[in-house]
């Protein structure tokens, strides 16, 4: 198994429509493309939401991200949810590979 870590950065203001947007709409969409989400997080000292996803190798996570980015729901509930202006500044990715000693696996 791997690990990515995601964090996005939530313009100000916009954390409540990132949430919703995850918890309506965008939790259904990573079970059909395959993407496992083990947490999510807001940060206390800044405006960023962190989640971790699980997926069995690299080629999965790249084909899982493939499928959602192109799925036609995705494009037209995103367009629905940022018709006021993006809410999401910037992502940053990190693949992790547990350790042997990992409690995780």
């Amino acid at each position: 198994m791997i690990y990515e870590l995601r964090t996005y950065r939530i313009p100000e203001g916009k954390m409540p429509n990132i949430l919703s947007r995850f918890e309506n709409i965008t939790f259904g969409l990573f079970d059909r493309h395959g993407i496992e989400c083990v947490g999510f997080w807001t940060r206390s000292d800044a405006n960023e939401l962190v989640y971790i996803c699980r997926y069995e190798n690299e080629a999965a996570m790249e084909a899982a991200w493939e499928a959602f980015r192109a799925d036609p729901e995705w494009l037209k509930a995103r367009e629905v949810t940022e018709a006021n202006g993006p809410i999401v500044e910037e992502v940053f990715s990190n693949t992790l590979i547990p350790t042997s000693f990992s409690p995780i696996q």
